[in-house]
């Protein structure tokens, strides 16, 4: 599912870092070394037939990389 997040996300929680995340090996590899986390937020997302709804959405991020694998977990509306 494709879709672009609209505005700011919010209440972001840490799920999970370091060893506790289970793909954690594929991110080294594929985005490199870093203090990997796993995220969890609320946001506004535009998909692809042109809807605006609000989801909750989870990704991963290491500083210096930035945000990498967001998708929508579940809608909230």
């Amino acid at each position: 599912m494709t879709f672009e997040i609209i505005g700011k996300i919010t209440e972001i929680e840490t799920i999970a870092s370091g060893s506790s995340i289970r793909i954690l090996p594929l991110l080294r590899k594929r985005y490199g070394k870093g203090r990997w986390r796993k995220l969890k937020g609320i946001a506004q997302v535009c998909l692809v037939d042109g809807t605006i709804r609000l989801a909750e959405v989870h990704w991963f991020e290491a500083h210096g990389i930035g945000k990498k694998k967001m998708r929508i977990k579940r809608f909230l509306d």
